[in-house]
C-alpha cells in the first residue's frame, strides 16, 4: 500500500464507530475543537440516511486514476496503482463512490491493519477479493455508526451534559434542517430495506446472503433508534406524521414482515426483529405524548389551535388514527391501545367540559361518545374510551403480560439480555425508553381507578420491574420524577400505594416491594435480571437515589392506617373490645360507611399502641366471620418489618428446638397494661416457622434504603429502636434485639440449616440479603462494631481454626447447582468488611486500639477463607452461568488489589500491614500453582473464551470476563511492582515463572497435546485487542512493563519478553500502530511508550526490534533491503514514528505534552544505548532538522513557573481533581520534554567525542545546532535560570504534617506514598501521595470536621502538584548539567563564553547560598543545582588571563562559595554524616577545588588581586578547612571499621581541597589551621588509620582489581605528602609519630625482610599498591626531615632507625646493576630512597652527627656509588638500557612498544631521543637520579673539603668527588664538567 500522507485526515482516521464514542462522552483527551472538525467534514454523510456513503460516479471514479484526491478536509492523499484496483472493487462491491471507497480502505488499513488471515494469494484478483471480505465487516459497522453517530446528538440536544451538547446545538441544525423531513425519509428508507431483497449474486453463497440479511435487519433496527430519538424531543408529533408512523408499524406488523424473513430465523435475527418490535411498541407511544395529554391544558380543542403541530390539532389525523388502533386490537399491539385509550379519555373530558364543540371536531367527538339522547346507563351509551380500557385492561388482553415482557425480557430494557443475546440496541435500558413506559403506566392507573383493575398483582410487578429491576442509573430519574412530580398530581398517581398500604400489614409484601422499587437502588444481586459488574456495589449514592430513599423511608415512617383482621366475634358480649358505629350522613347523598371503634387500648404489633375509640373503616362484608378495618391510626411501617422479622427468629427458635421453646420474662410487671396482639392476632397468615420470602423482601427494602446513605441509615435504625418495644420481645428484663442482631441471627438459623445435619437445601435469597445487610449497616460508625463483634464471635462465616464452619459446606452446594449468588454476598460483604476498617482506621487507631485487633483478626480470618475456600478452587467448578466465574475472580482480586493499595507490604508498621503481607506471601514469596493459576488461566484463556462468547453472543458473560481481566492483571501488576521493591527482588517468584512459561490455552483441559499459549504473547495480544475495551489493554501494557522491569532485576542471565513472544515483529508492529494512531486511548498510548522504552533500556532483543523494526539478519545489504521491503508492513519502527512524530512538536507541545514527553523519553533512552544501534541512529544523526526541532524545543520559553497551591476542587472525567491541576501538570510535562531534549542532544556529543578525541574542530550536527545558544549571553542565561530554579516548596509537608499531628495523629503521610514507579505516574494532584486513599482514610472526619478534612486534602493536592514541579526541575537540572559537561571540549578556551559562565555561577551559586529550604526532597535538588553549577564551572575553567570582570565575578562565586559551605538548612556537615539521602558533599568539594586552585593561580599574579578580594578568600579558605579537617576526622574515624568506595571518595576529595587550601601563596598563616587540626586530633586519627588499614588491599581482591588501588591508604599518603611539605606541618606530622605508624602497619614486614617488589600477583597489568605506598612513605620522610633542617635532630635519629629497619629493601633498590631490569616503579623507588639519604645527610651537617646517622650514610656511600657507576654505564648505552625496561602498566606498554621498533645502535644516535619521549623520559630521570646521588655523596662525604683542602689533608676512608674544569681546544668558551671516582 502507498505511504501514509504526512499530514493526517480526520476523515480517515477517525471512524465513525470511534466518532460515536466521542460524542457518547468518552472524549479521552479529545477537544470540542477537534470533535467540531470531525462533525463540519462529515454533514453530507450524515444528512444523507439512504446513501450515506453515495454512488459511484464517473468524477470520483477518474479522481482516484488520477492518483491524487482531495479529500472534503483539504489532505490530498496519492493513490498508487496497485491501490486503484482495491478500491474500485469495493466500490463496486458496495455500490458507494470511489472517494469514499478509497477513504473506507485507508481507514480500515489504519485502525484495523492488514488482515491477519490472508491465504497469501498470488493473483491480484485473488487478494482483492481477500481484502473486499476482509473489509466487509467493517464497512458495515461503518453503516450502522453513520446512523448511530446521530444518537449521541439528539440526546444531547435535549439536555445532555456539556460539552457534547454545545456540539450537538451548533451542528444538529446543519445536519437536518427540517425534522418531519428528516424522520419522514428514516420511515421511506425503513420501508425501502424492509422490502428490499438480497443482491444479485449472494444467493449463491448462503452465508454471505444470511450475513447481508442481519445487516439490513440490524440498519432498519439503528433507522427505528434514530427516529425514536427525533420524535423524542427534536421534532413536533404532527397528525400526518404521526399516521405515517402508525401505517408503517401495523403495515410492517412491528418490523416482522420482512422481505428476507428466512434469513432471519437464527437467534442473531430473531433478537433483531424482538428488538425492532419493542422499539416499535416504544416508539407508537412516544408520539402520543402521554405526559402531556394527562398535564392539565394539554389538550387544546379549537377551531383554530395554537399548536398546529400536534395530532390533535387535526381531527382527520385522529380519526385515522383511532381507525388503525381500534382495528388491530391484537395483544401485541396492546400499549398502544392503551395508550389511545387514554388519549380518548382526556379528549372526551375536555370535550365535555365544553359549552360548544368546534365544528371540525364534533364528527369525532360523536363516534366516540354517546349521543345525548342514548341512555347513559346502558352498556351501548358508555363512552368508547370506557369499553375500550375494560377491554384492555382484562386480564385476558395480556397488556401487563406484555409490559412485563418488555421490562424484563427486551433488549430495550435489560441489560444484561442485551449482552446475553448481543442484541445490536445502541443504548439499551437507556432512560428514554423507560420513561416513555412510564408515562404509559401513569396513564393506565389515571385511565382506571388502580382498585378497580382486575389483575392487580400483575400491575404491581409491571410497576416492579420498570421501577426495579434494572441499574439504578437507568431508574433513578423516573424513580425521582414520580415522587417529585407524580406524587403531588393527583390521587390517581400514587393510589398503587394506597391500595398497597390498606392491606399492610395484613399482606405486607405489595407495598414492601413497590417501596424497593422506588427507593432508585434498581435491581439487586438476588434478582436474575441482575448484572453483578452492574449493581451499586461500591458506587456512590447519586442526587436522585438518595432523594428517593428518603420518600421511601419518610413515607413507610408515618403510615396514617393500621389494617387488622377481625374475628366478628371480637364486636359482640361483655368482653367485646370493638364495636360497629351507626353511619352517619355527611350530605345527602353521601353517608360514612360502616365503621368501627375499639372499646379498650390496644398494643398492635410493631408495638404503637391504639388509643381507645380510634375510627376505624370496614374494608369487606361484614357477614363473614371476620371483618377487615383500617385504622386511622399513624404508625411506623419501619416497626411492623421490625415485628415481622422479631416474630421469624422467634418461629425458628422455636422450630430448631422441636416447638418447646418460649421465651420466659422473670421480669416485674409494670401496671396494668393494654392487651398486646401478635401478628397472628390481627390476620397476618405465616408459616409456622416463618416466611422466608417475605423476611426476605423486608431485608432487601432496607438494605436498598441504607446503603450508602448514612445519615439515612441512622435515621432508619433511631426509628426502629424508639418508642415501645415490638410485641413479639417478651422477655421485658433485656433490651429488644436491633436490626443488626436480629439479621445475624436470620443469617446463622439459614446457614445452619443448610448445614449437612439438616439435609435442607440453602435459602439463597435469605442468607444473600443477610449478608448484603449487614455489609450495608458496616458503613454506619454506630452499628459497624456490633457486625464486628458479631463475626468475632462466631465461626458459622468463616470458621475457626477448629472449624470450617457452615458457611464452607453452604458454599459448597452452589457447586452442584452453578449458581453462586452466596459465594458472590459473602466476597462483598467481605470487600465491605475490608472497606470499612480502612475507612475507619484512624478513629480506631486513635480511640479504640483492641477494637483494631479485633478487626486485623476478622480480616485475617475472611483472607485465609476466601483464599483457601474460593480463590484457589474457583476455576473448576461448574458454573451454570460462565460469568458467575468471572464475578467470583474479580471480586477476590480486587479484594487482594485493594488491600495491597491502603497497606503496601514493605510499610512495616502501616495498618493491615499483617494482612497485606499474607497476601504477598500466598501469591509471591510462598505461592503454590493453585494460587497462582487463577491469574495465568484468565491470562492465556480470556482471548479464546472472549472469542467464544462473542460468537455465541453471550455478551453478559463476555463483559464480566472483560471486568475480571482488568482486576487480574491490576493486581499482577502490583504484585511484581512490590516484588521488586522486597528482598527477594534478585530471585525468580513462581508468579514470575508462571508468566514464562507455556500453558494450555483451554483452561482445565486434559489434551497435553491441546495448543500452547505464552502468557507474555497473551498480554502483548490484548495491547491491540480493541474487543476488551479500553482498560484491559492498558493494563496489559502495564503489566508488560512491571514483568519486563522485575525481569531485569535478577542476577545473572534471566528470562526475556522477547524469547516469549511467537511473533515478536508482529508484536512490535502492533505495538507502533497503536502510539502512531492520533485517536487511540492517550492512556494507551502513554503506556506503550513507557513499555516501548524500558525494553529498549533493559531487552537488547526488543531494543533492536523497536529501533530498527526487524531483527538484524547476517546477509547481504542487498537482501536485507528486499527482506524489508517484503516486511509485510512489520518492519515499522517505534524510533522512526517519534522522529516522525517529533515533526510536530509544537503542535504536541500545547495539546499533548503529556505524550510528548512520553516520544522524547524514548528517544533519550536510544541515544543512551546509541552505541547499540549505531546503525539506525547514523542516519537521524547526519540530518540537521531533527536537532533542529531538539534545539527549538530547548529554546521554546517554559513561561513562569504555576500556582500549586489548591483552592479549589473541580471533577474531571468524574474524577476529583485540583483547579490546577491540567495547569500543573502540563507544565511539570513540557519540562520534562525540555529535559530530555537536552540530554539527548548531550548523549550525541558524548555518541560524537570517542571518535574525534582530539579534533573539535569538527561539530556533531547536534552541537552546531546549540551552539548559538552558548553564544548569546541572554539566552544562555535565561536557559540556565531556568534549570537551576526551584518549584520545590517543603512548608507544604510541614503544613500537612502539622495539621495531621493535630487533628490526625494516627494519619502518616507516608502511608499515603505511592508505590508505583517513578516513570508510570503522571504528573499532576495525584503524583506521590493518594489523594483517594486519603479521602478515604478521612471519611469519618468529613461529617465532624469537614473544615480540616478538606484543608487536608488540598495541603496533600498542593504537595503533588508541587513535587510534580520539583521533580520535572530536578530533571531538567541534570540533564544541563550532562550537556555542559559534554559541550566543554567545544567550549573551553573562548574568553566570551568564561566569562558568561562565570557570571552564571557567580548568580546561581548566589541563590543556592541563601537557600533557606531543607529536608531530604531539597537535598536531592541541592545537589542537582550544585552539579550544574561545577558543570558552569567545568565550561569556565582556568584560565591565566583573567580580566577585571572575571576576576570580579570569581570573587563573588568565591563568597558565595562560603555561604553555601555555612548554609544552615543543607549542612555540609550533615551531608558528611549521612543524614541525607542524597549526599552532596562531593559536589560542594570539587567546587571548593576549583576556587582554592583558581585562587592560587591569582595570587601569583602581580596585582590581580586586591587587598579586599584576598580577604574574601581568605575568608572562604578559612571555612573550607574548618569543613574539611572536621571531615577528615569523621571520614579517617569511618575508615576504621568499615570499607566502603564512598568513604575513599570523600577522603580523596578532602584531601585533595586540604592539599590546594593550604599552600602558602593563600595560607600564609599555618596557624588557625594547624590549630583545627590539633583541636580534632584529624594528624593522630590519619596515623591510626594507616597503621591499621589494609594498604595494599586484598582484603577484597575483586574491589582491588576493579579499582586498581586499595582504599584509604593513596590518600592517607597524598594528605601526609601535603602536610610535609610545609615545615610548621611536617612538625605536627613529626611529633604525632609519622615514624611509628610507617615502622608499625601491614607492608612493614614485607618491607623490612627485602621482599617488597614492583609487582602484585593479584592484581597483573598494574603496579604493586604496596609498592607504590612504600615510595610514598619515603617521599613523606623525606620531605619530613627536610622541612625540620637543623631543628630535626633527633627526628633525624629516628630516621636512621626507619631506615635501619628498612635497611633490605633499600639495599635491594640500590643494588640495580646494568644487568637487571629496570621499571618506572624501581626508579620511583630508587630516587625516593636516595631522596631520603639526602635528606638525612643535609639535615645532619646541619644539626651535628651522631652514630645512627654515621651508620646510615656510610651504608648509603657504599650502594651509591655502586649504583653510580650503573647509571653511568647506561646513561651511555642507550640502546641497552632500552633492552633493559620492562613495562608494567598497559599505559607503559604501549608506549614503549610503540618506541621500541627503531631502536638505536650507536652512541651517536642520542639525538634520536627527541623522537622517543619515553625513553627521553627515563634517561632524564636516570640524570636526576646521578644528581641527586651526587649532591647526597658530597653531603655524605663533605665533599667540598677537596676545593677547601690540600690533597694530603682528604680523606682516604672513602671515595672523593674531584670537580674539574675542563675546556676543550675547539670551544674555547664552553665549560664542562666531568666527574670521576677516586
Amino acid at each position: 500500500m502507498s505511504a501514509e500522507p504526512s499530514k493526517r485526515s480526520n476523515l480517515i482516521d477517525v471512524t465513525y464507530q470511534h466518532l460515536h464514542t466521542l460524542l457518547s462522552g468518552r472524549l479521552e483527551g479529545t477537544t470540542v475543537d477537534q470533535i467540531s472538525e470531525i462533525l463540519r467534514v462529515r454533514i453530507e454523510q450524515l444528512s444523507n440516511v439512504a446513501r450515506p456513503f453515495g454512488k459511484p460516479s464517473e468524477g470520483s471514479k477518474k479522481k482516484v486514476e488520477s492518483g491524487l484526491v482531495k479529500l472534503k478536509d483539504g489532505i490530498i492523499l496519492r493513490v498508487e496503482k496497485a491501490d486503484q484496483a482495491f478500491v474500485f472493487a469495493i466500490s463496486k462491491k458496495f455500490d458507494i463512490d470511489e472517494v469514499e471507497a478509497l477513504i473506507l480502505l485507508r481507514s480500515f488499513l489504519y485502525n484495523e491493519g492488514l488482515p491477519s488471515n490472508t491465504s497469501g494469494a498470488s493473483s491480484t484478483s485473488a487478494l482483492v477479493d481477500e481484502l473486499v471480505d476482509a473489509i466487509t465487516p467493517f464497512y458495515y459497522s461503518e453503516r450502522l455508526y453513520i446512523l448511530r453517530v446521530l444518537i449521541p446528538l439528539f440526546r444531547a440536544n435535549a439536555g445532555g451534559a456539556e460539552p457534547v451538547s454545545s456540539i450537538a446545538s451548533d451542528y444538529l441544525p446543519r445536519i437536518i434542517p427540517d425534522g418531519k423531513v428528516f424522520a419522514r425519509t428514516l420511515i421511506e428508507e425503513y420501508t425501502h430495506k424492509i422490502d428490499e431483497l438480497a443482491p444479485q449474486g449472494l444467493d449463491i453463497d448462503p452465508r454471505k446472503s444470511a450475513q447481508w440479511a442481519k445487516q439490513n435487519a440490524k440498519e432498519q433496527l439503528v433507522l427505528l433508534e434514530v427516529l425514536f430519538w427525533t420524535m423524542w424531543d427534536y421534532t413536533s408529533c404532527d397528525g400526518q406524521l404521526v399516521v405515517e408512523i402508525y401505517k408503517t408499524a401495523y403495515g410492517t406488523n412491528l418490523g416482522s414482515s420482512q422481505a428476507n424473513a428466512t434469513l432471519l430465523l437464527d437467534d442473531e435475527g430473531s433478537q433483531v426483529l424482538q428488538d425492532s418490535a419493542a422499539l416499535w411498541i416504544l416508539i407508537m407511544i412516544e408520539i402520543l405524548e402521554l405526559e402531556r395529554v394527562a398535564a392539565p391544558g394539554g389538550i387544546e380543542i379549537s377551531a383554530t389551535p395554537l399548536d398546529t403541530d400536534i395530532y390533535w390539532s387535526s381531527p382527520e389525523s385522529m380519526q385515522e388514527i383511532h381507525q388503525l388502533v381500534t382495528t388491530h386490537a391484537d395483544s401485541q399491539f396492546g400499549c398502544t391501545y392503551a395508550g389511545w385509550t387514554f388519549f380518548l379519555s382526556r379528549f372526551v373530558e375536555v370535550c365535555t367540559s365544553m359549552q360548544t364543540i368546534p365544528r371540525s371536531y364534533a364528527e369525532f367527538y360523536s363516534s366516540i361518545s354517546p349521543s345525548m339522547d342514548r341512555p347513559s346507563y346502558t352498556k351501548e351509551g358508555e363512552p368508547a374510551h370506557v369499553s375500550m380500557a375494560r377491554a384492555c385492561l382484562a386480564p385476558q388482553a395480556g397488556l401487563f403480560s406484555l409490559m412485563l415482557t418488555l421490562t424484563t425480557n427486551s433488549a430495550l430494557f435489560v441489560t444484561s439480555v442485551a449482552w446475553r443475546t448481543g442484541s445490536s440496541v445502541t443504548d439499551p435500558n437507556a432512560v428514554a425508553y423507560r420513561s416513555v413506559l412510564k408515562g404509559l403506566l401513569i396513564a393506565i392507573v389515571e385511565l382506571m381507578p388502580v382498585e378497580f383493575i382486575p389483575d392487580f398483582d400483575s400491575l404491581v410487578e409491571v410497576w416492579v420491574a420498570l421501577f426495579g429491576r434494572s441499574e439504578s442509573g437507568s431508574v433513578a430519574g423516573i424513580c425521582r420524577q414520580y415522587w417529585e412530580a407524580d406524587w403531588t398530581e393527583g390521587i390517581a398517581r400514587k393510589a398503587i400505594f394506597d391500595v398497597a398500604r390498606t392491606r399492610f400489614p395484613i399482606q405486607s409484601q405489595s407495598l414492601v416491594r413497590l417501596l424497593r422499587a422506588m427507593t432508585a437502588s434498581g435491581f439487586l444481586d438476588t434478582d436474575p435480571l441482575s448484572t453483578a459488574d452492574h449493581g451499586f456495589e461500591g458506587e456512590a449514592p447519586t442526587e436522585d437515589r438518595e432523594l428517593c430513599s428518603q420518600q421511601v423511608f419518610y413515607y413507610l415512617d408515618k403510615l396514617p392506617t393500621y389494617t387488622q383482621v377481625i374475628p366478628t366475634s371480637a364486636c359482640t358480649g361483655a368482653q367485646a373490645l370493638y364495636e360497629k358505629l351507626p353511619e352517619r350522613l355527611i350530605s345527602s347523598t353521601v353517608s360514612t360507611g360502616p365503621t368501627y371503634t375499639n372499646l379498650r387500648s390496644i398494643k398492635l404489633p410493631g408495638g404503637s399502641t391504639l388509643p381507645a375509640k380510634s375510627m376505624g373503616r370496614l374494608l369487606n362484608g361484614d357477614a363473614g366471620d371476620v371483618i377487615v378495618v383500617a385504622w386511622q391510626h399513624e404508625h411506623s411501617g419501619w416497626k411492623i418489618l421490625l415485628e415481622i422479622l422479631t416474630d421469624y427468629v422467634n418461629r425458628r427458635r422455636r422450630a430448631s428446638n422441636g416447638g418447646a421453646y418460649s421465651d420466659m420474662s422473670f421480669g416485674r410487671a409494670v401496671g396494668v397494661q393494654p392487651p398486646a396482639l401478635r401478628l397472628e392476632n390481627i390476620g397476618v397468615d405465616m408459616e409456622g416457622d416463618g416466611d422466608d420470602l417475605l423476611v426476605t423482601d423486608i431485608l432487601d427494602l432496607v438494605r436498598s434504603v441504607v446503603y450508602d446513605h448514612t445519615d439515612l441509615a441512622e435515621q432508619l435504625l433511631e426509628s426502629l429502636e424508639s418508642g415501645d418495644p415490638v410485641v413479639a420481645h417478651t422477655m421485658l428484663e433485656s433490651q429488644p434485639p436491633d436490626l443488626v442482631q436480629l439479621t445475624t441471627m436470620i443469617l446463622d438459623d439459614a446457614l445452619s440449616r443448610a448445614s449437612p445435619q439438616h439435609r435442607s437445601p440453602p435459602c439463597t435469597q435469605l442468607i444473600t440479603s443477610a449478608m448484603s445487610v449487614l455489609a450495608a449497616l458496616l458503613a454506619l460508625p454506630k452499628y459497624s462494631n456490633r457486625v464486628w463483634l458479631y463475626i468475632r464471635s462466631t465461626a458459622s462465616l468463616f470458621g475457626s481454626e477448629r472449624s470450617v464452619g457452615f458457611t464452607s459446606s453452604v458454599l459448597a452446594s452452589e457447586r452442584l447447582t452453578g449458581h453462586y449468588t452466596m459465594t458472590l454476598a459473602l466476597l462483598h460483604l467481605v470487600h465491605q468488611l475490608f472497606h470499612e476498617a480502612s475507612s475507619s482506621v484512624l478513629t480506631v487507631l486513635h480511640e479504640s486500639p483492641r477494637l483494631q485487633q479485633v478487626k486485623e483478626e476478622v480480616l485475617m480470618r475472611a483472607a485465609r477463607f476466601v483464599h483457601s475456600e474460593i480463590w484457589v478452587e474457583h476455576v473448576g467448578w461448574k458454573y451454570a452461568q460462565l460469568g458467575d466465574r468471572f464475578e467470583i475472580g474479580r471480586r477476590v482480586s480486587t479484594f487482594y488489589s485493594d488491600i495491597l493499595k491502603h497497606s503496601p507490604p514493605e510499610l512495616k508498621n502501616a495498618p493491615f500491614s499483617n494482612l497485606s503481607q499474607a497476601v504477598t506471601e500466598a501469591l509471591i514469596s510462598r505461592a503454590t500453582p493453585s494460587a497462582v493459576n487463577p491469574l495465568i488461566i484468565a491470562l492465556t484463556t480470556s482471548s479464546s473464551v472472549l472469542n467464544m462468547l462473542y460468537t455465541s453472543r453471550r455478551y453478559g458473560d463476555a463483559r464480566r470476563l472483560i471486568y475480571m481481566l482488568e482486576s487480574h492483571l491490576l493486581l499482577i501488576r502490583m504484585l511484581l511492582n512490590y516484588k521488586q521493591r522486597s528482598s527477594i527482588a534478585s530471585k525468580p517468584c513462581l508468579l514470575e515463572q508462571a508468566l514464562c512459561t507455556r500453558v494450555s490455552a483451554n483452561a482445565g483441559s486434559p489434551d497435553s497435546g491441546s495448543s500452547k499459549v505464552d502468557p507474555v504473547d497473551a498480554l502483548a495480544a490484548y495491547a491491540k485487542e480493541r474487543g476488551m475495551g479500553s482498560v484491559v489493554p492498558v493494563e496489559a501494557v502495564e503489566v508488560l512493563f512491571a514483568l519486563c522491569s522485575s525481569l531485569s532485576c535478577y542476577e545473572g542471565s534471566s528470562p526475556t519478553v522477547t524469547g516469549h513472544l511467537s511473533d515478536p515483529e508482529g508484536t512490535v508492529s502492533s505495538l507502533v500502530r497503536i502510539v502512531l494512531h492520533p485517536y487511540d486511548d492517550a492512556l494507551l498510548r502513554n503506556a506503550v511508550w513507557n513499555f516501548i522504552t524500558l525494553a529498549v533500556d533493559k531487552e537488547p532483543a526488543l531494543a533492536g526490534l523497536f529501533v530498527s523494526g526487524q531483527f538484524r539478519n547476517p546477509t547481504l545489504k542487498g537482501k536485507e533491503k528486499a527482506t524489508e521491503s517484503n516486511g509485510n508492513g512489520k518492519g515499522i519502527s517505534a524510533f522512526n514514528v517519534a522522529c516522525n512524530m517529533l515533526e510536530q512538536w509544537k503542535e504536541l507541545w500545547e495539546l499533548n505534552p503529556q505524550l510528548l514527553a512520553s516520544l522524547l523519553r524514548f528517544l533519550d533512552v536510544v541515544w543512551e544505548h546509541g552505541h547499540e544501534h549505531k546503525t539506525s541512529l547514523d542516519s537521524i544523526r547526519r540530518k540537521a532538522d531533527f536537532f533542529e526541532h531538539l534545539s527549538a524545543i530547548i529554546k521554546e520559553e517554559l513561561g513562569p513557573v504555576p500556582d500549586y497551591k489548591t483552592e479549589t476542587f473541580t471533577y474531571l472525567d468524574g474524577t476529583q481533581h485540583s483547579d490546577l491541576h491540567e495547569g500543573v501538570a502540563a507544565h511539570a510535562y513540557r519540562t520534562i520534554v525540555k529535559a530530555h531534549a537536552v540530554h539527548i542532544i548531550a548523549l550525541d556529543i558524548r555518541m560524537a567525542m570517542p571518535s574525534q578525541p582530539s579534533n573539535t574542530s569538527t561539530k556533531p550536527t547536534s552541537f552546531v545546532s546549540i551552539q548559538d545558544i552558548f553564544k548569546s549571553e541572554d539566552e544562555i542565561a535565561e536557559l540556565v535560570a531556568e534549570a537551576a530554579s526551584g518549584a520545590y516548596d517543603p512548608t507544604l509537608y510541614d503544613e500537612a504534617n502539622s495539621l495531621i499531628l493535630t487533628y490526625f495523629p494516627a494519619l502518616s503521610l507516608e502511608h499515603l506514598r505511592l508505590q508505583e514507579p517513578l516513570v508510570a505516574r503522571e504528573f499532576g494532584d495525584e503524583f506521590t501521595f493518594s489523594p483517594t486513599l486519603l479521602q478515604f482514610r478521612l471519611q469519618p472526619y468529613i461529617n465532624v470536621a469537614e473544615a480540616r478534612t478538606t484543608q487536608l486534602m488540598k495541603g496533600l493536592s498542593s504537595i503533588n502538584l508541587n513535587l510534580s514541579l520539583a521533580q520535572a526541575q530536578a530533571t531538567l537540572t541534570e540533564s544541563w548539567q550532562q550537556l555542559l559537561l559534554r559541550v566543554v571540549p567545544f567550549l573551553r578556551g573562548d574568553e566570551a563564553v568564561r566569562s558568561t559562565f562565570l557570571s552564571l555561577s557567580a548568580t546561581i551559586s548566589g541563590d543556592i547560598g541563601l537557600e533557606k529550604r531543607s529536608g531530604d526532597m531539597m537535598s536531592s535538588i541541592h545537589n542537582a543545582r550544585l552539579s550544574l553549577l561545577l558543570a558552569l564551572l567545568e565550561v569556565a575553567w582556568f584560565s591565566t588571563t583573567d580580566k577585571p570582570g572575571e576576576v570580579t565575578h570569581f570573587i563573588e562565586l568565591v563568597k558565595n562559595v562560603r555561604e553555601i559551605i555555612l548554609n544552615r538548612a543543607q549542612s555540609p556537615a550533615k551531608s558528611f554524616l549521612g543524614e541525607l539521602t542524597v549526599p552532596f558533599h562531593r559536589t560542594l568539594l570539587q567546587i571548593i577545588y576549583f576556587c582554592a586552585r583558581h585562587a592560587r593561580s591569582l595570587s601569583r599574579r602581580p596585582k590581580a588581586l586586591n587587598a579586599e578580594q584576598r580577604l574574601s578568600i581568605h575568608a572562604m579558605l578559612e571555612t573550607t578547612l574548618n569543613l574539611v579537617i572536621d571531615a577528615l576526622r569523621v571520614v579517617f574515624d569511618a575508615a576504621l571499621t568499615n570499607l566502603d568506595v564512598d568513604l575513599d571518595q570523600d577522603m580523596q576529595l578532602l584531601v585533595a581541597v586540604f592539599e590546594q587550601a593550604t599552600r602558602p601563596e593563600l595560607s600564609p598563616s599555618t596557624t588557625l589551621w594547624l590549630t583545627r587540626c590539633q583541636e580534632t586530633d584529624v594528624v593522630r586519627a590519619s596515623l591510626q588509620l594507616f597503621g591499621r588499614m589494609d594498604v595494599v588491599g586484598l582484603s577484597d581482591v575483586a574491589l582491588l582489581r576493579a579499582r586498581k588501588q586499595p582504599l584509604y591508604s593513596p590518600h592517607v599518603l597524598v594528605f601526609h605528602i601535603a602536610l610535609a611539605s610545609i615545615p610548621s606541618a611536617a612538625e605536627r606530622l613529626a611529633s604525632e609519630g609519622v615514624l611509628a605508624a610507617y615502622a608499625a602497619n601491614n607492608i612493614s614486614n614485607v618491607i623490612s625482610s627485602g621482599l617488597l617488589d614492583v609487582v602484585l600477583q593479584e592484581l597483573p597489568g598494574e603496579r604493586n599498591p604496596a609498592h607504590q605506598a612504600y615510595c610514598t612513605m619515603l617521599a613523606v620522610v623525606s620531605g619530613v626531615t627536610a622541612s625540620l633542617g637543623s631543628y630535626g635532630r633527633y627526628f633525624v635519629s629516628d630516621v636512621c632507625g626507619f631506615v635501619q629497619l628498612y635497611s633490605e629493601q633499600i639495599h635491594k633498590a640500590m643494588s640495580w646493576t646494568i644487568g637487571d631490569t629496570l621499571t618506572v616503579a624501581l626508579l620511583d623507588e630508587i630516587e625516593q630512597s636516595v631522596t631520603l639519604f639526602s635528606a638525612i645527610a643535609m639535615t645532619s651537617r646541619a644539626s651535628g652527627e651522631n652514630e645512627a646517622v654515621k651508620r646510615a650514610l656510610a651504608m648509603f656511600n657504599s650502594d651509591a656509588l655502586l649504583l653510580l657507576q650503573q647509571i653511568n654505564y647506561a646513561l651511555t648505552h642507550i640502546n641497552h638500557l632500552s633492552s633493559l625496561f620492562e613495562p608494567i602498566t598497559a599505559d607503559e606498554r604501549t608506549a614503549y612498544e610503540a618506541e621500541s621498533s627503531s631502536a638505536t645502535s650507536d652512541a651517536s644516535d642520542i639525538i634520536n631521543l627527541v623522537k622517543k619521549p619515553f625513553l627521553a623520559g627515563l634517561v632524564h630521570r636516570l640524570f636526576k637520579i646521578s644528581g641527586a646521588i651526587l649532591s647526597a655523596l658530597v653531603n655524605v662525604t663533605h665533599g667540598e673539603d677537596v676545593l677547601l683542602k690540600e690533597s694530603e689533608e682528604w680523606p682516604t676512608d672513602q671515595a672523593l668527588i674531584v670537580p674539574r674544569l675542563w675546556a676543550p681546544s675547539s670551544s674555547s668558551g664552553t665549560a664542562r664538567s666531568t666527574f670521576s671516582s677516586g
